[in-house]
């Protein structure tokens, strides 16, 4: 199979794309708000293939060097986005440029990845490079917290413990971790139990309902529509250009549930195989005889990817609460189109040139390491 990495990757990525369009045409009758998302999705994605085309003929070798400015940028932008942001369904997370919209905490994923691979890389003791990477997941952490979106710091920790266990810590740091959100967790308990006006202050009466939702999802409308949806739907359904159910954010976060509700439930294997393959040809990219960086940027990603379409699944069927995560490369959204596609960039990118600088070099016999190329 991985003779033909590349085609199936292409295949996979395909097939979500026609998946998506073709739900998100659909999506006009579940609000006339819709009817422009399937043909703003084209154009996503055409700047998405645009991009692996572009990078194609680029050297991204000194990216993870330049990572640092790469994460300030993006620092400042979620500071923009809590002053001068556009807030959609109590969410202040996105910025207004008449032509299109942004959404600084999808890019922010890529952005903290490629800085906390080179910090784990550089020569510190691990105490400096622990208390490094914990400092910088914090920042957007804390301003992310506060627009409130609570998906994206999901993937900002999911990022961080992965590069935290490269490190090989001692045992007393993920001790002290453990320790420190357990309590974050107890306080919160305690101040939702007894002082509810006092944790409205501090986190928001957008946050605190949508903490209440999470606590209360077993009831929410919006999930029993979504279960009605999936289990409630033939085998085969021809849906198109017609929906079977109403279905809030049928578009995003119930895209699910959305298609099978379309389509009948063999949209469930067909998207669960897609995803599949995508994850499996993506895994192909890794390779621990060359550079570290590299695989650590594809492993992130592949962490990403996994743990988005899992979260975003039990979702929909009601097996965890709903978090406002979408599904990658089948949901509406730019921005995360965008950010997945940059990722996929510079994983080809950088695993063709880790490729042929080894090819180049095996002829010579040395086995000197590939980390510091660039």
């Amino acid at each position: 199979m991985k003779k033909y990495e590349n085609v199936l990757l292409w295949l996979s990525v395909t097939l979500l794309f026609f998946i998506s369009i073709i739900n998100l045409y659909n999506a006009k009758f579940l609000n006339s708000f819709y009817n422009n998302y399937y043909l703003k999705q084209c154009i996503w994605y055409f700047l998405g293939f645009l991009i692996i085309i572009i990078s194609s003929k680029m050297n991204f070798k000194a990216i993870f060097k330049y990572s640092n400015i790469i994460y300030l940028i993006n620092v400042l932008f979620l500071l923009l986005v809590l002053f001068i942001g556009d807030e959609i369904n109590g969410t202040k997370a996105w910025i207004d440029f008449k032509i299109f919209t942004l959404q600084p905490s999808e890019f922010m994923k890529i952005s903290l990845t490629l800085y906390l691979i080179e910090i784990s890389q550089k020569k510190l003791n691990k105490f400096a490079k622990f208390s490094y990477l914990t400092i910088i997941t914090l920042i957007p952490c804390i301003l992310v917290f506060l627009e409130p979106d609570t998906g994206a710091i999901i993937f900002y920790l999911i990022i961080y413990f992965y590069l935290l266990t490269t490190l090989k810590i001692k045992w007393f740091y993920y001790l002290f971790l453990i320790f420190f959100l357990l309590g974050l967790g107890l306080l919160f308990i305690f101040l939702y139990q007894n002082q509810q006006d006092l944790l409205i202050k501090l986190i928001g009466t957008s946050f605190f309902y949508r903490v209440e939702r999470i606590i209360n999802f077993k009831s929410n409308y919006q999930l029993e529509l979504s279960l009605l949806s999936i289990f409630g739907s033939p085998f085969i359904r021809n849906g198109f250009n017609g929906i079977l159910l109403y279905i809030p954010e049928g578009a995003t976060d119930f895209i699910f549930a959305f298609s099978i509700g379309n389509f009948g439930f063999f949209m469930c294997p067909l998207i669960l195989w897609t995803y599949l393959m995508l994850l499996i040809t993506i895994s192909f990219k890794i390779n621990n005889k060359y550079n570290k960086k590299t695989n650590y940027l594809v492993i992130s990603f592949l962490l990403i990817l996994l743990c988005q379409i899992l979260i975003n699944i039990m979702m929909n069927i009601g097996i965890i609460p709903i978090v406002g995560i979408t599904l990658p490369f089948l949901s509406y959204g730019g921005s995360s189109i965008i950010v997945c596609f940059l990722f996929l960039a510079l994983i080809i990118n950088l695993t063709n040139m880790d490729n042929h600088f080894h090819k180049v070099h095996s002829k010579n016999k040395n086995n000197f390491p590939l980390d510091d190329m660039d």
